[in-house]
C-alpha cells in the first residue's frame, strides 16, 4: 500500500460560505495519473466542514438555512460564555456536518455523481485561510 498526500488552501468569508472545491481535488488526485485507490479528502478546523452535495443555487440556500434551524447564530451557547467569540453555533454546525469525505478513484476516475461536487462549508463568522489534505491511498 502506497500514500500519497497532497494539499491546497481555501481562503473563505466565513458565516457559513459554501465552496465548490471539487475541482482541486481532482487537480490533487489526476496529477498522479493512478487507476484505482481511496480518496480522502479532510479540512483541518473545529468550525469547518467537508461533505458532498449538489452545488446549485436551491441547495446553496436550503443547506444554511436548514442548520439555521438546527444550530442558529442567535441562540446561546456554552462555547461563548467560555471564549467570548460568538461562534458557539459554529462549532456545533461543524460537528454535525463532519470535516472529511471519502471517494473511490475507479479507473481513473474520482467516483463522484453526476450531480455530487465536494464543497468547503465555513461556519466561523470571520474569514478564515484553510487547509485541506487530500490523501490517496493506493
Amino acid at each position: 500500500m502506497t500514500i500519497l498526500n497532497e494539499k491546497f488552501t481555501i481562503h473563505t468569508k466565513g458565516n457559513t460560505q459554501i465552496v465548490d472545491i471539487t475541482r482541486q481535488v481532482q487537480n490533487a488526485v489526476y496529477k498522479h495519473n493512478l487507476p484505482n485507490a481511496v480518496v480522502f479528502v479532510y479540512v483541518a478546523g473545529s468550525t469547518v466542514s467537508l461533505t458532498n452535495i449538489e452545488y446549485e443555487p436551491g441547495l446553496l440556500k436550503d443547506l444554511p438555512e436548514a442548520l439555521e434551524k438546527i444550530a442558529p447564530v442567535a441562540a446561546e451557547y456554552h462555547h461563548d460564555e467560555t471564549w467570548h467569540d460568538g461562534n458557539g453555533y459554529a462549532h456545533v454546525r461543524a460537528s454535525i456536518v463532519g470535516n472529511s469525505t471519502t471517494v473511490p478513484l475507479i479507473d481513473g476516475a474520482l467516483q463522484l455523481g453526476q450531480w455530487q461536487q465536494i464543497v468547503l462549508i465555513d461556519f466561523d463568522n470571520k474569514a478564515r485561510t484553510r487547509v485541506v489534505h487530500v490523501q490517496i491511498v493506493y
